[in-house]
Protein backbone atom coordinates (compact mmCIF):
# COMPACT_ATOMS: atom_id res chain seq x y z
CA UNK A 1 0.00 0.00 0.00
CA UNK A 2 1.36 3.31 -1.31
CA UNK A 3 1.88 6.55 1.80
CA UNK A 4 -0.45 9.46 0.77
CA UNK A 5 1.83 12.46 0.23
CA UNK A 6 0.44 13.98 2.95
CA UNK A 7 1.80 11.23 5.48
CA UNK A 8 5.23 11.43 3.76
CA UNK A 9 5.31 14.93 4.56
CA UNK A 10 4.05 14.36 8.11
CA UNK A 11 6.77 12.18 8.83
CA UNK A 12 9.40 14.14 6.94
CA UNK A 13 8.77 17.23 9.22
CA UNK A 14 8.86 14.60 12.51
CA UNK A 15 12.14 12.75 11.38
CA UNK A 16 13.44 16.68 10.23
CA UNK A 17 12.54 17.53 14.43
CA UNK A 18 14.17 14.47 15.82
CA UNK A 19 17.25 14.97 13.93
CA UNK A 20 17.46 18.68 14.88
CA UNK A 21 16.98 17.35 18.42
CA UNK A 22 19.55 15.21 18.48
CA UNK A 23 22.12 17.66 16.50
CA UNK A 24 21.60 20.89 18.59
CA UNK A 25 24.21 19.83 21.52
CA UNK A 26 26.77 19.07 18.40
CA UNK A 27 26.32 22.56 16.71
CA UNK A 28 26.18 24.05 19.53
CA UNK A 29 29.75 22.19 20.74
CA UNK A 30 31.12 23.55 17.66
CA UNK A 31 30.27 26.87 17.87
CA UNK A 32 31.45 27.17 21.77
CA UNK A 33 35.06 26.27 20.53
CA UNK A 34 35.51 29.37 18.37
CA UNK A 35 34.40 31.32 21.62
CA UNK A 36 36.08 32.96 24.39
CA UNK A 37 35.97 31.40 27.55
CA UNK A 38 33.20 34.09 29.06
CA UNK A 39 30.83 33.42 26.40
CA UNK A 40 30.87 29.94 26.68
CA UNK A 41 30.07 29.70 30.43
CA UNK A 42 27.42 32.70 29.61
CA UNK A 43 23.93 32.48 30.71
CA UNK A 44 21.49 32.73 28.44
CA UNK A 45 23.94 30.96 26.20
CA UNK A 46 24.32 32.03 22.61
CA UNK A 47 24.80 29.73 19.43
CA UNK A 48 27.29 32.13 17.88
CA UNK A 49 30.51 33.66 18.97
CA UNK A 50 30.73 37.44 18.66
CA UNK A 51 34.34 37.12 18.06
CA UNK A 52 35.18 34.15 15.90
CA UNK A 53 38.58 32.69 17.34
CA UNK A 54 40.23 29.98 15.47
CA UNK A 55 43.27 30.37 17.52
CA UNK A 56 41.48 28.17 19.80
CA UNK A 57 41.81 25.29 17.90
CA UNK A 58 45.57 26.03 17.53
CA UNK A 59 46.76 26.79 21.06
CA UNK A 60 44.69 24.00 22.03
CA UNK A 61 46.57 21.31 19.35
CA UNK A 62 50.03 22.83 20.62
CA UNK A 63 49.34 22.54 24.38
CA UNK A 64 50.62 18.48 24.24
CA UNK A 65 52.19 16.45 21.23
CA UNK A 66 48.41 15.69 20.30
CA UNK A 67 50.07 15.62 15.94
CA UNK A 68 51.34 12.14 17.46
CA UNK A 69 48.77 10.94 19.52
CA UNK A 70 46.82 11.36 16.05
CA UNK A 71 49.53 9.68 14.47
CA UNK A 72 49.39 6.69 16.71
CA UNK A 73 45.63 6.54 16.94
CA UNK A 74 45.34 6.29 12.82
CA UNK A 75 48.16 3.44 12.69
CA UNK A 76 46.26 1.33 15.90
CA UNK A 77 42.76 2.14 13.53
CA UNK A 78 44.15 1.55 10.60
CA UNK A 79 45.62 -2.03 11.39
CA UNK A 80 43.31 -3.40 13.34
CA UNK A 81 40.76 -2.69 10.75
CA UNK A 82 42.40 -4.28 8.17
CA UNK A 83 43.37 -7.48 10.28
CA UNK A 84 39.57 -7.55 11.58
CA UNK A 85 38.37 -7.71 7.77
CA UNK A 86 41.60 -10.41 6.77
CA UNK A 87 40.93 -12.63 9.42
CA UNK A 88 37.40 -12.51 10.16
CA UNK A 89 36.34 -12.88 6.33
CA UNK A 90 38.68 -15.79 6.46
CA UNK A 91 37.17 -17.39 8.94
CA UNK A 92 33.27 -16.50 8.15
CA UNK A 93 33.86 -18.08 4.56
CA UNK A 94 35.16 -21.29 6.38
CA UNK A 95 31.82 -21.47 8.12
CA UNK A 96 29.55 -20.59 5.32
CA UNK A 97 31.19 -22.29 2.98
CA UNK A 98 32.61 -25.68 3.70
CA UNK A 99 31.03 -28.30 5.68
CA UNK A 100 33.08 -30.04 7.80
CA UNK A 101 32.94 -32.27 11.12
CA UNK A 102 31.86 -30.47 14.35
CA UNK A 103 31.37 -27.40 12.38
CA UNK A 104 27.72 -26.53 14.38
CA UNK A 105 29.52 -26.85 17.56
CA UNK A 106 32.97 -24.71 16.58
CA UNK A 107 30.75 -21.94 15.59
CA UNK A 108 28.46 -21.95 18.76
CA UNK A 109 31.52 -21.98 20.98
CA UNK A 110 32.65 -18.66 18.79
CA UNK A 111 29.57 -17.14 19.12
CA UNK A 112 29.84 -18.20 23.23
CA UNK A 113 33.04 -15.81 23.56
CA UNK A 114 31.09 -12.37 22.91
CA UNK A 115 29.37 -13.27 26.45
CA UNK A 116 32.55 -12.60 27.73
CA UNK A 117 33.35 -9.02 28.25
CA UNK A 118 36.89 -7.77 27.65
CA UNK A 119 36.77 -6.61 31.43
CA UNK A 120 37.45 -10.37 32.68
CA UNK A 121 40.55 -10.97 30.37
CA UNK A 122 42.01 -7.88 31.36
CA UNK A 123 44.30 -9.36 33.54
CA UNK A 124 45.20 -12.68 31.95
CA UNK A 125 46.07 -10.22 28.87
CA UNK A 126 48.21 -7.98 30.57
CA UNK A 127 49.93 -10.61 32.01
CA UNK A 128 50.66 -12.47 28.60
CA UNK A 129 51.45 -9.74 26.99
CA UNK A 130 53.83 -8.44 29.97
CA UNK A 131 55.38 -11.80 29.62
CA UNK A 132 56.07 -11.03 25.39
CA UNK A 133 57.42 -8.12 26.22
CA UNK A 134 54.70 -6.02 24.80
CA UNK A 135 53.83 -3.43 27.05
CA UNK A 136 54.22 0.45 26.17
CA UNK A 137 54.25 -0.55 22.68
CA UNK A 138 51.12 -0.67 20.30
CA UNK A 139 51.21 -4.63 19.72
CA UNK A 140 48.48 -5.34 22.55
CA UNK A 141 46.01 -2.88 20.65
CA UNK A 142 47.04 -3.83 16.89
CA UNK A 143 48.04 -8.01 17.38
CA UNK A 144 44.85 -9.07 18.44
CA UNK A 145 42.57 -7.81 16.02
CA UNK A 146 44.38 -10.21 13.67
CA UNK A 147 42.85 -13.03 15.45
CA UNK A 148 39.30 -12.05 14.67
CA UNK A 149 36.14 -10.98 16.51
CA UNK A 150 33.00 -13.22 17.09
CA UNK A 151 31.02 -10.60 16.19
CA UNK A 152 32.63 -10.01 12.83
CA UNK A 153 32.78 -13.44 11.94
CA UNK A 154 29.08 -13.98 12.77
CA UNK A 155 28.26 -10.88 10.36
CA UNK A 156 29.80 -11.86 7.41
CA UNK A 157 28.76 -15.43 7.53
CA UNK A 158 25.30 -14.71 7.63
CA UNK A 159 26.17 -13.08 4.56
CA UNK A 160 27.81 -14.93 2.94
CA UNK A 161 24.72 -18.00 4.09
CA UNK A 162 23.14 -15.66 1.06
CA UNK A 163 25.22 -16.46 -1.79
CA UNK A 164 23.93 -19.04 -3.98
CA UNK A 165 26.33 -22.27 -4.52
CA UNK A 166 26.16 -21.93 -8.08
CA UNK A 167 29.33 -18.93 -8.05
CA UNK A 168 31.45 -21.42 -6.56
CA UNK A 169 30.71 -24.17 -8.75
CA UNK A 170 30.88 -22.34 -11.48
CA UNK A 171 34.73 -21.32 -10.20
CA UNK A 172 35.63 -24.30 -9.36
CA UNK A 173 34.95 -25.80 -13.17
CA UNK A 174 36.88 -22.78 -14.55
CA UNK A 175 39.56 -24.01 -12.78
CA UNK A 176 40.16 -21.50 -9.18
CA UNK A 177 41.37 -23.31 -6.48
CA UNK A 178 39.61 -22.33 -3.19
CA UNK A 179 41.68 -19.41 -2.00
CA UNK A 180 40.99 -17.87 -6.03
CA UNK A 181 37.33 -17.91 -4.93
CA UNK A 182 37.73 -16.69 -1.71
CA UNK A 183 39.48 -13.46 -2.72
CA UNK A 184 38.03 -12.95 -6.39
CA UNK A 185 34.57 -13.69 -5.67
CA UNK A 186 33.62 -13.49 -2.50
CA UNK A 187 35.51 -10.55 -1.75
CA UNK A 188 33.94 -8.41 -3.98
CA UNK A 189 30.30 -10.22 -2.98
CA UNK A 190 31.36 -8.89 0.65
CA UNK A 191 32.17 -5.33 0.23
CA UNK A 192 29.12 -3.95 1.52
CA UNK A 193 29.99 -6.48 5.20
CA UNK A 194 33.34 -5.17 4.99
CA UNK A 195 32.51 -1.94 5.12
CA UNK A 196 30.28 -2.29 7.86
CA UNK A 197 32.73 -3.94 9.50
CA UNK A 198 35.60 -1.87 9.06
CA UNK A 199 33.52 1.62 10.00
CA UNK A 200 32.48 -0.48 13.34
CA UNK A 201 36.10 -1.52 14.13
CA UNK A 202 37.05 2.12 12.88
CA UNK A 203 34.73 3.41 15.87
CA UNK A 204 35.13 1.07 18.16
CA UNK A 205 38.88 1.61 18.49
CA UNK A 206 39.13 5.28 17.42
CA UNK A 207 37.34 6.02 20.77
CA UNK A 208 38.92 3.53 22.51
CA UNK A 209 40.38 4.26 26.24
CA UNK A 210 40.50 1.43 28.14
CA UNK A 211 43.05 -0.30 26.42
CA UNK A 212 45.39 2.05 25.94
CA UNK A 213 45.47 3.26 29.60
CA UNK A 214 46.27 -0.32 30.47
CA UNK A 215 48.97 -0.78 27.88
CA UNK A 216 50.39 1.96 27.49
CA UNK A 217 52.84 4.00 29.88
CA UNK A 218 55.26 6.42 27.44
CA UNK A 219 53.01 9.36 26.19
CA UNK A 220 54.38 9.37 23.02
CA UNK A 221 52.63 6.02 22.63
CA UNK A 222 49.21 7.56 23.99
CA UNK A 223 46.40 7.45 21.31
CA UNK A 224 44.17 10.66 20.88
CA UNK A 225 41.61 9.61 23.20
CA UNK A 226 44.14 8.99 26.08
CA UNK A 227 45.68 12.47 24.54
CA UNK A 228 42.19 13.55 25.36
CA UNK A 229 41.74 12.13 28.78
CA UNK A 230 45.01 13.38 29.94
CA UNK A 231 44.46 16.97 28.45
CA UNK A 232 41.55 17.14 30.57
CA UNK A 233 42.99 16.66 33.98
CA UNK A 234 45.42 18.95 32.85
CA UNK A 235 43.06 21.47 32.04
CA UNK A 236 39.75 20.62 33.76
CA UNK A 237 39.23 24.64 34.37
CA UNK A 238 39.20 25.10 31.31
CA UNK A 239 36.94 24.28 29.10
CA UNK A 240 37.39 25.90 25.56
CA UNK A 241 40.59 23.97 24.78
CA UNK A 242 38.55 20.38 25.99
CA UNK A 243 35.90 21.72 23.60
CA UNK A 244 38.38 22.06 20.51
CA UNK A 245 40.37 18.68 20.81
CA UNK A 246 36.81 16.97 21.17
CA UNK A 247 35.94 18.51 18.15
CA UNK A 248 38.74 17.04 16.45
CA UNK A 249 38.38 13.82 17.60
CA UNK A 250 34.87 13.28 16.52
CA UNK A 251 35.23 14.65 13.06
CA UNK A 252 36.69 11.55 11.25
CA UNK A 253 34.62 8.74 13.16
CA UNK A 254 31.58 11.05 11.54
CA UNK A 255 33.03 11.59 8.21
CA UNK A 256 34.05 7.90 7.77
CA UNK A 257 30.06 7.16 9.04
CA UNK A 258 28.73 9.76 6.48
CA UNK A 259 30.80 8.41 3.67
CA UNK A 260 30.14 4.19 4.29
CA UNK A 261 26.29 4.88 5.88
CA UNK A 262 24.87 3.62 2.28
CA UNK A 263 27.16 0.36 2.55
CA UNK A 264 26.02 0.17 6.56
CA UNK A 265 22.55 -0.39 5.25
CA UNK A 266 23.34 -3.13 2.69
CA UNK A 267 26.04 -4.55 5.35
CA UNK A 268 23.07 -6.17 7.75
CA UNK A 269 20.98 -7.23 4.55
CA UNK A 270 20.98 -10.14 2.43
CA UNK A 271 23.76 -10.90 0.17
CA UNK A 272 21.69 -11.11 -3.07
CA UNK A 273 19.85 -8.35 -4.08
Amino acid sequence: MRMSKKAKVIIYVLLTLVAIYFMAPFVYLFFSTFKTEAEAIAYPPKLFPSKWLVSNFIEAWNAQPFGTYLWNSIVVTVLTTAGQIISCSLVAYGFARFEFKGKNILFMILLSTMMIPWDVTMIPQYMEFNLFGWINTLKPLIIPAWFGSAYYIFLMRQFLMGVPKDFEEAALIDGANQFQIYWKIFMPILKPSLILVGVLNMITVWNDYLGPLIFLQDRKKYTLALGLASFKGVHETQIIPMLCITVIMIIPPIIVFIIAQKYIVEGTGGAIK
